[in-house]
Formats: structure tokens, C-alpha cells, sequence
């Protein structure tokens, strides 16, 4: 009776964790019959495509995949050391008493809707960025990247509002990985004579892969993120390498531009563009998830033992 109950059980938790392949499989498979004619009618082309020009029935998706990769990309640099030096200060170097209200903090951050963020943006951040286009010396306007009229919105402001946001997600992973480095791994560092910094280089180092995943997590989040950016970019279709030029991503157009989709064409259109941003998103993570194996696979083989020397002939016989 025990073994079939375990059979059972077995099964039933098989097929839960089935469904969550199969809904993956079903958005794939649903986001590509609703594009298809968009797919047949501009094949590859859409991918390259720098046009968006809806009354000609020109459609390129470029400057949003451009804009959702560039924009997440500058939210990853700044918010990786912010959201890093938070999670080390947090678990190795602030006072006992500090943790639980620091921690509590950060995670209140990710609690704050995107719509919140946007309006945040708009009113404080759009005029400091702003402000700070006026302040860039001549000299490094004639550099592309910080080329463009001094409007605020932009590439920049996206950059920052997005660095923002992901870094409450960032940080409270790479802590909680911090905190479960076992002490065994601090205190051989200090039986070497470690000062403490190089014993946290010894915790980040014995947890970098999940620190590399919750990096990634961070980037996850941002691709995705809509209302906040579509508030503060500027929602140009253009590719431009320059901070300062209002741009566009995958989630904002479809958000901006779903409900006005009259023309089959258009809708479909669209709809490609979601299905790009979930392609975009799962390959992100299936990189992310092999640059993982890849450092705990690598972590696995520095722990491994050196293999015995053979034994010579005399040894045998004896």
C-alpha cells in the first residue's frame, strides 16, 4: 500500500511540474499562430526591419528589440555593484541590529508598483536627467553616445528607472546566497590569516553561482518591465547607441499600441513582437542557466581530488 501511495505521488507531482512545459509549449505555440501573418509576410526581415510605419503597412522590429536589450543592458551595469555592495553590507559588515530593517527596505522597493515608478520618473527623474544633458560639456556631445537633443526622456532615463527596480530583486537574492555560505568557508579563511575582506571575497566566491543567477534574474526583470519605461523613454522607433535619444522597447509598443491595432496586418505585427520578447526572454534564461552549470560544473572539478597515482608493476606483484 505505502509503495503505491509513493507511485501515486510520484506521478501526480510529475504531471504538475509537466503542466508548467506544457504552458510554456502552449504561449509559444499561441503567440505564433496569431502572428502568423506578419511571419509569411516578412519572414526574417521583420527581425531586421528598422521601419514601423503602421498607415504604409511597413513593419520592422529592430529598434524595439535594440531598445529593450540596450536599455536593460545599462540597467544591468549600474544596478549589478549597487545591488552587490547592499546584499555583502547587509550579511557581512552591517551591525546586527541594522540587518533586519536594511533587508526589510530593499525588499519594500520591489513592492512599489511599476506605474509608481513611472510617475516617480516623470516628475524627478525626466528633470535631473535633464539637467544633467544641459551640464555635458561640448566636447562629449560630439561622441554618439552622448549625442541628442536635451529632452530627458530617453535611453538614459530608462537605464536608471529600470537599474532601480531590479535592484531590490538583485540584492535580496545574492544576500539570502550570502547568508547560506556555510561559516565553516569564513572561518578557514581566517584560520589562514584572511584579513575580512579577502574572507568575503572567499564567501562571493564560494556562492558566485547563485550570485550569477540572481544577476541574471535582475536582467530577466528587466526586459519585461513596460509601464515604468514606456513613461520615460520617449517611444521613438529608432536605433541610436546615444544615452540621451528618446528610444522604444518590445513591451511599451505593444503596450502603447494593442488597443489601436485595427488592421489585421498590424495586430499581427504585434503580437510577433511578444512572441520575439518571449523568445528573447527564454534565451536569456537558458544562457543564463548554462553559465551556472558551466561555474558549478568548473567549481566541482577544482574541489575534485587528484587522481592516484598508477601503480608500477612491481607494486602489483607484490
Amino acid at each position: 500500500m505505502k509503495r503505491s501511495d509513493d507511485r501515486s505521488f510520484r506521478i501526480f507531482t510529475g504531471a504538475i511540474a509537466g503542466l508548467v512545459l506544457l504552458l510554456v509549449i502552449g504561449i509559444g505555440f499561441e503567440l505564433t499562430r496569431q502572428s502568423l501573418h506578419s511571419i509569411q509576410k516578412f519572414g526574417l526581415s521583420f527581425w531586421t526591419g528598422k521601419t514601423w510605419d503602421p498607415v504604409s503597412g511597413e513593419f520592422g522590429a529592430l529598434p524595439f528589440i535594440w531598445g529593450t536589450l540596450y536599455s536593460s543592458i545599462i540597467a544591468l551595469v549600474i544596478a549589478t555593484p549597487i545591488a552587490l555592495g547592499i546584499a555583502i553590507f547587509i550579511s557581512e559588515l552591517s551591525p546586527r541590529w541594522a540587518r533586519t530593517p536594511l533587508a526589510y527596505l530593499t525588499e519594500l522597493l520591489a513592492a512599489i508598483p511599476s506605474i509608481v515608478y513611472g510617475l516617480w520618473g516623470i516628475f524627478v527623474l525626466v528633470p535631473l536627467v535633464r539637467k544633467v544633458e544641459l551640464w555635458t560639456p561640448d566636447i562629449l556631445k560630439k561622441i554618439p553616445l552622448f549625442k541628442g537633443p536635451p529632452l530627458g526622456v530617453g535611453m538614459l532615463s530608462a537605464g536608471l528607472i529600470l537599474a532601480i527596480m531590479v535592484i531590490p530583486f538583485t540584492s535580496s537574492v545574492a544576500r539570502e546566497i550570502l547568508k547560506n555560505v556555510p561559516s565553516t568557508q569564513r572561518e578557514a579563511a581566517y584560520a589562514l590569516g584572511a584579513t575580512r575582506w579577502e574572507a568575503i571575497q572567499v564567501a562571493i566566491g564560494y556562492g558566485r553561482t547563485g550570485i550569477i543567477g540572481a544577476v541574471m534574474l535582475g536582467f530577466g526583470r528587466a526586459l519585461g518591465e513596460t509601464m515604468a519605461v514606456t513613461m520615460v523613454i520617449g517611444n521613438n522607433p529608432q536605433v541610436s547607441t546615444s544615452l540621451y535619444a528618446p528610444q522604444y522597447t518590445m513591451a511599451a509598443v505593444i503596450a502603447n499600441e494593442f488597443t489601436e491595432a485595427a488592421d489585421e496586418l498590424y495586430l499581427h505585427a504585434l503580437i510577433e513582437i511578444g512572441l520575439l520578447l518571449f523568445i528573447i526572454t527564454i534565451g536569456v534564461n537558458m544562457i543564463s542557466r548554462l553559465l551556472i552549470w558551466s561555474t558549478g560544473r568548473s567549481k566541482v572539478k577544482a574541489a575534485a581530488p587528484p587522481p592516484a597515482p598508477a601503480k608500477t608493476v612491481l607494486e602489483e606483484a607484490a
